[in-house]
């Protein structure tokens, strides 16, 4: 497979850096998931990891009456379907073009079409999105698809991913609240199965749990009680490990481990009580105080729910990971306002790039669209490298069932109106009464050992805070810690990423 570089038309909104692939030679880890206090040999680390990689083989062994509960759908039949009659649709009955003195525009707009490039078209494309020109956006979309007819089953990555821009595109000029999915295809063992291959040859799924782990066992080490409040807890792979380092723990003993999973509608309410018996039973095998608990969010009052009493109260916030559903900015905001209340000793933020909050306010749609093609490309890209060989058939089920899934999702999401933008912006002021703290030297190895064991394309990147997982010159996902204001600074606080 080739992945295609693209000519961004914009200047991107945060540097790229250069790759770094020194390996620092005096790094020693102690237990890879554990606190970063003792040396040990060089080969207990490839031990630890063995440890972990067969507690999430123990957990990844699922009933499969999971299928009833589903957040990652695939591009198969509806999606498909729908999008290749797109070409004979009429645009959208409630918008009104005057058609009189257009017929020379018009005239220079097919000549235009005719002799654009794939790319030239996609930006084309997110530019008269942007200008609400509807009929010229839904004649670009109509090339693309004329262009794009047949590739969805060839082996050039960049066509499947105009592929799903252009659809991306489809949905946005028909406004459509939603992307249409069939309802039957959920949790099934294809899906969990891409789900096991990101977590196996990729290092994305690793990278943000291992680090939002690391950093909750160094900030609870002198605590007993500790209660984990998760947005989107879904299987729970992240918390065997926890478990595990927990009971495991020299010095304080940890008495109990209390974990709150925040879910959003029935499905993920649902999803979530399986998860709870499978980590309950997890518990009882190494012997380990384990409770769950579950809430369903709808605004940030919900939160006075929450039984806090003398623990020290974690929140854990994964936002727009590879291997989750999208949520929604209003949601993400929710969690973080209702979170703030309860004044938490540490929140964990692992996030997609394309989504930093920090950028989001000021982008316009055209800008994003440039900014997630580059994204989505890069990330491809990784994959392709990672799914080589006899995986190379798992990449095109990833492709279909995640990859393409998070591309239309993203490109529909996208607020165009400056209101809507706005949430992400009070997304950010959520966070005011915290503080980003860098990330230990002990996370920091731990990230940069676990990376080495994949694709040396990968790299982190620690700086201003914030801990990067990068695909050569581009950060695809950061994960940043916070805590809470000192009193006497509480109000100087404007938060930074």
């Amino acid at each position: 497979m080739e992945v295609e570089l693209i000519e961004n038309p914009f200047n991107p909104s945060y540097d790229l850096y250069d790759c770094s692939f020194e390996y620092d030679s005096s790094f020693q880890t102690s237990d890879l998931f554990t606190p970063c206090t003792t040396n040990v040999e060089q080969n207990s680390d490839h031990e630890c990891l063995n440890r972990l990689l067969q507690i999430e083989a123990q957990l990844m062994d699922i009933d499969s009456s999971i299928s009833s509960g589903s957040d990652v759908i695939g591009l198969d039949g509806v999606v498909d379907s729908e999008f290749a009659s797109y070409i004979s649709e009429e645009p959208p009955e409630n918008v009104h073009v005057s058609t009189e003195g257009n017929s020379l525009l018009k005239e220079i707009q097919i000549d235009l079409l005719e002799e654009s490039s794939l790319t030239e078209l996609l930006f084309a494309g997110a530019e008269a999105v942007e200008a609400q020109n509807w009929v010229f956006a839904s004649n670009i979309i109509a090339k693309l698809n004329t262009l794009l007819a047949g590739s969805e089953n060839g082996d050039n990555s960049f066509n499947k991913l105009a592929t799903f821009f252009t659809q991306g595109l489809h949905y946005k000029t028909i406004n459509s609240p939603e992307v249409p999915h069939e309802p039957a295809v959920s949790r099934n063992t294809d899906t969990m199965s891409s789900f096991q291959m990101l977590q196996e040859l990729s290092p994305f799924v690793k990278f943000a749990h291992f680090t939002a782990n690391q950093a909750i066992l160094e900030a609870t080490q002198e605590d007993e009680d500790i209660h984990v409040i998760d947005f989107d807890i879904m299987e729970g792979s992240q918390w065997p490990s926890l478990m595990v380092d927990l009971a495991m723990r020299k010095g304080r003993r940890c008495a109990s481990l209390k974990v709150t999973a925040v879910t959003v509608d029935q499905q993920s309410a649902a999803l979530a009580q399986q998860t709870g018996r499978r980590l309950k039973e997890f518990s009882e095998s190494i012997n380990l105080l384990f409770i769950f608990d579950q809430m369903m969010m709808a605004t940030e009052e919900d939160f006075a729910k929450i039984e806090v009493v003398a623990e020290a109260v974690v929140a854990n916030c994964m936002i727009h990971q590879l291997h989750m559903p999208n949520r929604s900015i209003s949601l993400v905001k929710t969690f973080l306002g209702g979170m703030s209340k309860l004044s938490p000793k540490l929140i964990v933020l692992v996030q997609e790039e394309l989504f930093n909050f920090s950028k989001m306010p000021s982008m316009f749609f055209a800008e994003f669209f440039s900014e997630a093609l580059h994204h989505y490309n890069s990330l491809c890209d990784s994959l392709v490298t990672s799914f080589s060989g006899e995986y190379k058939m798992g990449l095109r089920q990833i492709e279909k069932e995640v990859l393409g899934i998070k591309i239309l999702e993203s490109v529909r999401q996208f607020p165009c109106e400056k209101e809507e933008r706005m949430l992400w912006e009070d997304c950010f002021a959520s966070l005011k009464g915290f503080k980003s703290i860098p990330l230990s030297s002990c996370n920091v190895s731990q990230a940069k050992y676990l990376v080495s064991l994949f694709n040396r394309g990968y790299w982190v990147q620690h700086e201003k805070g914030r801990l990067a997982l990068c695909w050569k010159s581009r950060p695809l996902t950061t994960a940043s810690i916070w805590v809470p204001l000192t009193k006497s600074r509480k109000t100087m606080s404007t938060p930074t990423f």
